[in-house]
């Protein structure tokens, strides 16, 4: 069963957003297969099935993780591991 993480972020994306984004990429790199990280724009439909308020926001499996930050690398890779 596959992990999913939804990186929601500004467009352009902020400093903060990229930073979001490539943990979530590194995390699923290091733990391999069952890991999909996805990226979408906080103004999207998507976004607003999540009411995505700030950037950046990280959703695992469908629940808000982190939000206004980038997550560390080890409690994102916790987070994900949890799910699985």
């Amino acid at each position: 069963m596959n992990v999913i993480v939804k990186v929601f972020g500004s467009a352009p994306p902020c400093a903060k957003c990229k930073v979001a984004y490539d943990t979530a990429k590194k995390v699923q790199e290091r733990i391999g297969e069952g890991v999909i990280v996805e990226k979408h724009s906080a103004l999207s439909e998507e976004g607003d099935r999540y009411g995505v308020l700030m950037t950046p926001t990280v959703v695992v499996d469908d629940e808000i993780a982190v939000v206004g930050k980038a997550p560390s690398e080890k409690k994102l890779e916790e987070i994900i591991r949890s799910k699985m």
